[in-house]
């Protein structure tokens, strides 16, 4: 028998980039009751105020040659400190005692940088990975789609 991902005391992460919520199972495995902890936003700035670079420029090292490089997507960059920013959170709340078991819930690329940014002492408490996006759905949707999720495991 698989152990069940929403355990009592097992803390959800549901976020992408703009959006995170740290959710805490009060109830036990089989009826679990997820709850808000925090709510994390981050605010869609326009690019201007992100950052102001031109693109950069490259040039040859032999003769006169010359080509532009990719510009910086701010967007990205700004998203993805907003998921350092959600782990630096994490970190606090594990300083507190309080966090014993982590699901992370993500899409792909927000996956990738919890993963990077996950300190590597946080990586017993993991018993889950579930590269969805799930933050447009209510808090019972993802307890249901969560416990579906254990159902298929």
């Amino acid at each position: 028998m698989v152990a069940p991902i929403l355990s009592a005391g097992t803390h959800v992460i549901v976020g992408d980039g703009r959006k995170a919520l740290i959710l805490f199972n009060e109830g036990t495995a089989e009826r679990p009751s997820l709850t808000v902890e925090t709510f994390l936003t981050h605010p869609d700035l326009p690019t201007r105020a992100l950052g102001a670079e031109r693109p950069g420029r490259v040039y040859a090292s032999v003769g006169a040659r010359r080509s532009s490089t990719d510009e910086t997507d701010w967007h990205q960059r700004a998203e993805d400190q907003f998921v350092r920013d959600v782990i630096s959170g994490l970190v606090e709340l594990a300083k507190r005692e309080k966090l014993k078991k982590l699901v992370l819930v993500a899409p792909p690329h927000t996956m990738a940088e919890l993963r990077k940014a996950l300190p590597s002492n946080f990586a017993h408490l993991v018993v889950a990975e579930i590269t969805k996006d799930l933050t447009k759905h209510s808090v019972p949707d993802i307890t249901a789609l969560l416990q579906a999720q254990n159902a298929s495991v």
